[in-house]
């Protein structure tokens, strides 16, 4: 594990508790030698080291889980595509598309295996949303919509007690948050072809955007909103847990995600909404993502099916990112297809 971080806690978390299926957090790396130590302690790591190259010279590793800002991304996957050893790399990935690829072609040169940390796909509402669209309860998808409103970006002092160099991020929301969304979309509703946004930032003493507005358009027509807005709240017992609502309006019924991870179902035509009750656990992150997503890279390194976040799909997020703020940059809709995007 490279990180010792505020996210890569969830990270531990998930791995300790893998351990009852024969996974073994092993070594663990940080910089910070105190957070690394008070880690190690806390789950039981055997191992700390102070670089990742001492780390990797010392233990004989089946994966490597990169939990650190994206700076630090493409070094790490290049020191592991050395030693053809699998990754796991958390996002936002890489410092951009440009670096993403560098790392994408390092792995693949190397025939190892490279996953990225995009864990909201694995939230067990979008994971339930996914699977009723797909058995056609919602009949042909019109639109998806989803208002993200965590309330937790006013003032001085925002992010700087959990996430500080969310402040500098020259791009904000959209590369740091709409991109889970993003692939979310993906995941629910297959590729965009067109995309048209418009940003904002509404608190001053960000480096970046934290408002916006991104239209999606899909083949076969459906349409996809992305509503952000790191300000404002919703109606949540934690506003962290979905980080907003979802409605997802189709021509059989509608399906309503609200920011306690209840589903709702409303047949066409009617006024009566009916609670859809599903199976979820209330723990670590966003409904336990963390540990399905590694539930899910363990599970396909021992054969048990493909990687949904394999980093060369991955790749498709960012390059609708790049489009995302050309087309803010341009005033107008791109389409993913026949507009160059620099």
């Amino acid at each position: 594990m490279l990180g010792a971080g505020y996210f890569a806690q969830f990270h531990h978390d998930a791995w300790a508790r893998l351990g009852s299926d024969g996974v073994a957090l092993c070594a663990l790396c940080d910089r910070d030698s105190e957070a690394a130590a008070a880690t190690a302690a806390r789950f039981a790591v055997p191992a700390v080291y102070g670089s990742l190259e001492e780390m990797l010279e010392s233990e004989t590793l089946d994966l490597l889980d990169i939990a650190t800002p994206p700076p630090s991304h493409l070094p790490a996957i290049r020191a592991a595509a050395a030693r053809a050893l699998p990754a796991i790399c958390q996002k936002p990935f890489c410092g951009g598309l440009a670096e993403a690829e560098q790392a994408v072609a390092l792995a693949e040169a190397a025939g190892s295996l490279l996953a990225v940390h995009e864990n909201f796909r694995f939230q067990p509402w979008h994971r339930e949303s996914r699977r009723l669209l797909a058995a056609g309860a919602l009949g042909t998808v019109y639109q998806a919509t989803f208002r993200l409103r965590p309330g937790d970006g006013r003032g001085p002092q925002a992010y700087l007690d959990r996430q500080p160099y969310f402040q500098q991020m020259p791009r904000f929301l959209v590369h740091e948050t709409a991109i889970h969304f993003i692939d979310v979309f993906r995941a629910l509703l297959g590729e965009p072809e067109a995309v048209y946004a418009r940003l904002a930032r509404l608190n001053p003493v960000l480096a970046g955007e934290d408002a916006g507005l991104l239209l999606f358009d899909f083949s076969g027509g459906a349409r996809a909103v992305f509503d952000g807005n790191r300000l404002a709240d919703h109606r949540a017992q934690d506003r962290r847990l979905t980080m907003g609502d979802m409605l997802i309006e189709g021509s059989a019924a509608s399906l309503r995600l609200d920011g306690d991870g209840r589903l709702f179902l409303r047949p066409q035509g009617s006024d009566d909404e009916t609670e859809h009750r599903y199976d979820w656990q209330d723990r670590g992150f966003g409904g336990d993502c963390v540990y399905a997503l590694q539930r899910h890279v363990i599970d396909h390194l021992r054969g048990a099916g493909p990687l949904e976040n394999a980093a060369r799909d991955y790749l498709a997020n960012l390059r609708i990112e790049e489009a995302v703020y050309h087309s803010h940059a341009l005033g107008r809709r791109l389409s993913l297809a026949k507009d160059v995007v620099p």
